[in-house]
């Protein structure tokens, strides 16, 4: 009688398939783990970086329109409820050496003389000799003062030919024949949200004699984010004015805070122009 061979059937048991189960479990819990670590890192960072960036590029721009003031056009306007902080400068546009121009005692005339300067000079610009207050050069002009509008220029050779909207006569004759020109003021405001404190940059809103705030200078460029000075305690601007021995100097020292990090800066700008 011939033999019958038993077929066997392959299969995995419970306790089996329970231990692979768990196994997996433990391998996804882990893998999902450090993914979500990753991606923290990730986006901790990225928010870091953009932060610093920010912040590098703010004190960079205000650093380069500082050294490029017009000597003693810096002033600081700190509200007494800490809501805002601007600091107020006029930039140079141009400047040169003058070689003739009508001064105190000397009659009024609305024509001067300069060396031809590598910066372009155009109508509707102010020209500056020697300010030394801030009140040279944001209060009203009338005939005699430190500030005048520039109506045309005539070019010949090295030298430039200025014709001012107006008969005037300058205050002061620079000791170093200085000449600057100049478009408008611009003012760098810290300005305190209901989160932190934003750095915006106003432009084109004109010459004033009491220092504006932000609520009469339009709309501000954003320029930075995440600064958390109390800026009645801690001011994110310190002005150092100048002397007869130095130059002026400006501190800057904001503080930006993103993710449980801080970042203070502690940056001094010198002044470089002289009356």
């Amino acid at each position: 009688m011939p033999c019958r061979r038993r077929s066997k059937t392959a299969g995995f048991t419970l306790i089996e398939m329970v231990t692979v189960i768990l196994i997996l479990g433990i391998i996804v819990v882990g893998i999902s783990s450090f993914v979500i670590f990753g991606t923290r890192i990730f986006v901790e960072s990225s928010a870091v970086d953009q932060v610093l960036s920010q912040s590098r590029f703010g004190i960079e721009r205000m650093t380069r329109d500082i050294r490029g003031a017009v000597p003693n056009s810096m002033r600081v306007l700190t509200a007494t409820d800490g809501s805002y902080q601007c600091l107020e400068l006029l930039p140079i546009s141009a400047s040169t050496s003058y070689l003739d121009a009508p001064f105190v005692p000397q009659a009024a005339q609305n024509i001067l003389t300069a060396i031809k300067s590598i910066g372009t000079i155009s109508a509707a610009q102010s020209l500056l000799i020697y300010p030394l207050t801030n009140s040279d050069i944001y209060n009203p002009q009338g005939t005699t003062a430190k500030r005048f509008m520039v109506q045309s220029l005539a070019e010949s050779g090295d030298q430039l030919t200025i014709t001012l909207t107006q008969s005037v006569r300058f205050t002061e004759a620079s000791p170093l024949k200085r000449l600057y020109v100049a478009n408008n003021p611009l003012s760098y405001c810290f300005i305190n949200t209901a989160s932190n404190v934003d750095l915006r940059l106003y432009q084109n809103y004109g010459y004033k004699p009491n220092q504006p705030s932000p609520a009469v200078m339009g709309n501000g460029v954003l320029m930075a984010q995440n600064i958390t000075n109390a800026l009645t305690v801690n001011p994110a601007v310190i002005l150092t004015p100048s002397t007869l021995m130095t130059n002026a100097i400006v501190h800057l020292q904001p503080v930006f805070s993103v993710n449980g990090e801080t970042f203070n800066y502690q940056h001094q700008v010198q002044v470089m122009n002289v009356p």
